[in-house]
């Protein structure tokens, strides 16, 4: 398997600081920094130097962490097809992804493998996408789900990862139920220029989004509500207190006097969803397996929001 300890080199570098790598790897700190140390007096290489209170990569340890993708593939090959050729299985499956994706998608993926390989132990965590690559990185998680824009460019390109694409998920318009919309088909983002908009606090993934909708349809939308939660945003739509925008993955179940309306028109805002997993991993005939059920899961979900709210 590979190095211990270049496995915690490899999260050091993803996230930055001796205590974070502790925290994703389940090390104490001092023994995150002495197996760092340890690599680099085995290897008489010069990878890390004091910045402030911390450390910092050097161009070695940069240089080295990158070229060690190559060796995180080809141990991810070999242990499937030893896997596989021993007609074995893995005794446990990680899989971590962001909220909606963990009840929506997770939930039911982990219930299909616990029906199909009873001796597989799933596990599942729920977080946001760029601790979930943290987590990929520092092998704590197998597969991940992710939303790629709020994964930032930490998972574009990255030969640390592979991605596969899931799903692109439209985000729909909220509406109180006697809204002068309410009935409609769908409607454009120009029709509901004056309203007031609830929506994420600024410098979210999620306002971004909302605001690169309205910028694409060369309007400036009136925010006067700020939200956490997809539910404080239904509650303020139901109360009648302004309008918002919403992911179809996203249910309205247990909403008061809220309907949904597809968005249409020039500008249909959509949040891609993708499965990630380290490079190699589709490798392992269970990752696959579990992309094809993820991908099965996404489209008959959209599927049952259509039916359920339109």
């Amino acid at each position: 398997m590979i190095d211990h300890r270049l496995a915690t080199l490899r999260t050091f570098a993803s996230c930055g600081t001796v205590t974070a790598t502790a925290e994703l790897t389940g090390l104490s700190p001092s023994a995150v920094s002495a197996q760092l140390r340890e690599l680099q007096r085995s290897l008489d290489i010069t990878l890390f130097v004091r910045s402030g209170r911390g450390l910092k990569l050097t161009a070695a340890g940069q240089f080295l962490v990158r070229r060690s993708d190559v060796l995180v593939e080809e141990w991810e090959r070999m242990r499937a097809g030893a896997l596989h050729a021993g007609e074995e299985a893995p005794a446990t499956f990680a899989i971590g992804g962001f909220s909606t994706a963990a009840s929506n998608l997770l939930a039911p993926l982990g219930a299909h493998l616990r029906a199909t390989r009873p001796g597989l132990q799933v596990r599942v965590t729920e977080a946001d996408p760029v601790r979930c690559l943290d987590l990929l990185t520092a092998g704590r998680l197998d597969l991940a789900v992710i939303v790629a824009t709020q994964a930032g460019a930490a998972a574009v390109g990255d030969s640390r990862f592979e991605q596969v694409e899931l799903l692109d998920d439209p985000l729909d318009v909220m509406v109180p139920a006697n809204h002068r919309v309410a009935r409609r088909e769908s409607v454009s983002l120009e029709e509901l220029a004056e309203e007031d908009w609830i929506t994420e606090a600024a410098g979210g993934p999620y306002r971004a989004l909302f605001t690169a909708a309205f910028v694409a349809a060369g309007l400036t939308p009136k925010v006067t509500h700020e939200v956490i939660e997809w539910e404080t945003a239904m509650a303020l739509v139901g109360a009648g207190l302004g309008l918002g925008l919403l992911p179809r993955l996203v249910s309205l179940a247990g909403a008061d006097n809220v309907v949904r309306v597809r968005l249409g028109g020039s500008t249909k805002p959509v949040r891609k969803i993708v499965a990630v997993t380290r490079p190699g991993g589709r490798a392992s005939v269970l990752v696959r397996d579990s992309l094809a059920t993820l991908h099965a899961l996404a489209q008959e979900t959209l599927k049952a929001r259509i039916a359920e709210e339109f």
